[in-house]
């Protein structure tokens, strides 16, 4: 059977230049970075390399201002936890939007628990941050803010340069949690006014079990990991050699091939949508408008009166891989909260689906997944009762009530 992956934010595939590149450095090159022998050294300058690499792909000052992690919860982690540490003196109040990673908002609550308070930000109709609601939420104690760049449910790239200028006159650190958006737009510390800013190379056809995360020389940043003295002191523990010198490559190719893929990803999104329209009764978009303030490659959208993981299994069946609900907290079987900040109701949040295009997708399968989702929609609706009872008017359709509403499926 021939399989279609639509879920490109939960990982993409190591591309072969990526591969090759790595595999020296697990049989030939096995040397530890911190050794003085020659090995150690070897290993030591391919570390100097990606860190290069990184460095030109954010627009950092120093290559010195990139730090390797395990991942993006780890580097959310870091930040959050080691910003504390480090001006807890200052103050102990932080503000972050309501569409944090759960490594944002959990390292946030186990803070509270220690004594420091947060201000969560909500979110308008499509899932934007206001600044003005980040600016109104400052105290003289706060000491960070939170904002993704882009949110991986709704396709929302938030006004991070504006938040960035907040940050700036009040002299708030400010993290960007890019782990959604880097190498599919373009990410750039300086324009951003960022302290911090977090990637996930697998998220951009590089590996997995590595994480990149920028930090201003002036930023103030405590380690919560302790050993030796890797990574400047700051992150302790063997670096992950293969994977950071795969990273750099995966974030070279992004940098050279940003356009190219923007723009597939792109003209695929809108094919997808627009299949789907035509074949899907009673669905609605979620997030904003598909054009220059969404994340390209990325459709998510609510199907009434079907459920989102039933719809994901028929559709897995059937070789199209999709997404219900974040990666992160799907197992938890819950409404996602980004759903929930949007004010989406639960009989339209329950039934989501999420889509994320890769550069491997072809328009082909684009209207082959919007026939298969369109069956597996005429399937379940034919094994439920809701839809049963909407179909002899018993209930009413939230997306386009009888009495003459207008539908909300957007384009």
């Amino acid at each position: 059977m021939r399989r279609i992956c639509l879920d490109h934010q939960a990982s993409t595939p190591v591309l072969p230049e990526v591969f090759e590149a790595m595999c020296p450095w697990f049989t030939d090159h096995f040397g530890n970075p911190l050794s003085l022998h020659g090995d150690g050294l070897r290993a030591r300058d391919a570390l100097a390399t990606a860190r290069g690499q990184f460095a030109k792909f954010l627009n950092a000052t120093s290559s010195e201002e990139i730090i390797f992690t395990s991942g993006g919860t780890e580097s959310a982690n870091l930040v959050v936890k080691g910003t504390a540490l480090a001006r807890q003196r200052r103050g102990k109040h932080i503000v972050v939007s309501e569409l944090e990673h759960p490594s944002v908002l959990n390292s946030v609550e186990s803070l509270e628990a220690q004594g420091f308070t947060c201000t969560r930000v909500g979110v308008d109709g499509e899932g934007f941050v206001l600044p003005d609601a980040v600016r109104a939420a400052l105290r003289e104690d706060t000491i960070l803010i939170c904002v993704q760049h882009a949110n991986p449910d709704l396709g929302a790239i938030q006004p991070v340069r504006q938040i960035g200028e907040i940050a700036a006159e009040h002299g708030t650190a400010f993290f960007v949690d890019a782990t959604a958006s880097g190498g599919w737009l373009p990410v750039d510390v300086q324009a951003f006014g960022a302290s911090f800013v977090s990637l996930s190379p697998h998220r951009f056809h590089g590996p997995k079990g590595v994480g990149v995360l920028y930090r201003n020389a002036r930023a103030r940043l405590s380690a919560i990991q302790h050993g030796g003295d890797q990574e400047g002191g700051r992150r302790a523990g063997t670096e992950n050699v293969p994977a950071i010198v795969g990273a750099g490559v995966a974030a070279e190719i992004a940098a050279r091939d940003l356009p190219q893929r923007v723009a597939h990803a792109a003209q695929l999104q809108r094919r997808l949508w627009d299949g789907l329209s035509k074949r899907v009764e009673l669905i609605r978009f979620t997030g904003p408008l598909l054009g220059a303030r969404r994340l390209p490659g990325h459709v998510s959208l609510c199907v009434e009166f079907v459920e989102g993981e039933g719809l994901l299994l028929v559709l897995d069946l059937n070789g199209v891989a999709v997404a219900s609900g974040p990666a992160c907290v799907s197992k938890q079987q819950r409404i996602p909260p980004a759903l929930k900040a949007i004010g989406l109701g639960e009989e339209l949040a329950r039934g989501n689906l999420l889509l994320t295009l890769g550069r491997e997708n072809t328009a082909e399968e684009m209207d082959l997944a919007a026939e298969a989702i369109g069956k597996a929609v005429e399937k379940l609706r034919g094994l439920s009762p809701s839809w049963d009872d909407f179909q002899a008017g018993r209930v009413d359709s939230v997306i386009r009530p009888r009495a003459g509403a207008k539908a909300a499926a957007r384009p």
